[in-house]
């Protein structure tokens, strides 16, 4: 499933490509996309026809695009946002009218004209694809935040945020993330680190590969337990989360395969820079700098897989020290 690193590689192309733009039509192909909106398809069609993109914005995963209504006038707050839940497959893909469909395409939504920055005409149509159908498209009412601050990461910075997404907790990389908040409630747990940063309502954006990257770079078991971890070993955590998930923002995301893409169609190159996720029996990067020849282990975890060091990342006993 895509992390923070992918769903920002995204909300970045949306909004060089849609921002500012008029949804002038909408084609549901696959009603299963759009089951999140309860009042059903029509419903979400008409509240979309005519209406403008103020922005697009982000919180951990979370995407959506603030819209301004078609009866509206310029001045008025945003009270809605076209949230997109990407899933294990989703896909949101700028085209030119003229491309033939994608296979799983669901949903298209059709673009006022607008010019590039190279005065060129934009792509005309926004595509939701979706091969496996978890994710999805739908409205959501928006609400202040509790804080006063934006949101989530956009260019306008609205202190706007989805009902849905209002439980979701700040990213490492938000500059209004609090780490004093983090640590306190981290420290008020009882479970592993793992299972504690992969919880988007204490810290959001991180899911299992990039746990294991920061994991492996803060030299931290994932099994460690959350009230044993003092204030030094929680920052050096939460850097390695900043440093992993900067770097996988420069190389344009991780992908394994042709499921996620920018909305260009471009996979991400991350996964060539992967220290520990993946690497099951590959020699340990930091180890063999040292002269040693350690292999990466790899562990079940929450039905899934963990990946880290056996000498940078000793196991606790119990979790403890």
């Amino acid at each position: 499933m895509p992390e923070l690193p992918e769903v920002e590689v995204v909300r970045r192309g949306l909004a060089r490509w849609v921002r500012g733009r008029t949804i002038t039509g909408v084609d549901i192909l696959d009603e299963r996309s759009v089951r999140r909106h309860a009042l059903g398809a029509e419903d979400l069609r008409g509240n979309l026809v005519g209406a403008r993109v103020v922005d697009v914005a982000r919180r951990g995963k979370f995407l959506w695009m603030p819209l301004e209504e078609a009866s509206a006038g310029r001045s008025t707050e945003p009270k809605l946002a076209l949230m997109a839940h990407l899933g294990m497959s989703g896909q949101l893909l700028i085209e030119d009218g003229s491309q033939p469909d994608e296979k799983h395409l669901k949903v298209r939504f059709r673009l006022s004209p607008a010019a590039g920055d190279e005065g060129t005409a934009m792509p005309a149509e926004l595509r939701f694809v979706d091969q496996r159908i978890f994710g999805g498209v739908f409205l959501a009412d928006l609400a202040p935040t509790g804080d006063g601050h934006p949101g989530g990461w956009s260019e306008t910075g609205l202190s706007l945020i989805p009902l849905e997404a209002s439980h979701i907790a700040r990213d490492p990389l938000d500059p209004h993330f609090s780490f004093d908040e983090f640590y306190r409630r981290l420290r008020a747990r009882r479970t592993g680190i793992k299972r504690a940063i992969l919880d988007q309502s204490l810290v959001s954006g991180v899911g299992n590969i990039y746990a294991d990257e920061s994991l492996w770079a803060a030299r931290l078991h994932y099994a460690r337990a959350t009230d044993t971890l003092r204030r030094k070993e929680a920052e050096r955590l939460i850097d390695a989360c900043r440093d992993v998930m900067t770097r996988a923002l420069d190389a344009g995301g991780t992908s394994f395969d042709s499921l996620y893409v920018n909305v260009n169609g471009a996979s991400g190159y991350f996964a060539r820079s992967l220290n520990a996720y993946g690497r099951e029996r590959e020699g340990c990067y930091r180890c063999a700098g040292l002269g040693l020849e350690t292999k990466i282990r790899r562990d079940t975890f929450m039905n899934r897989s963990s990946y880290s060091c056996p000498v940078c990342q000793p196991r606790p006993r119990n979790g403890r020290w």
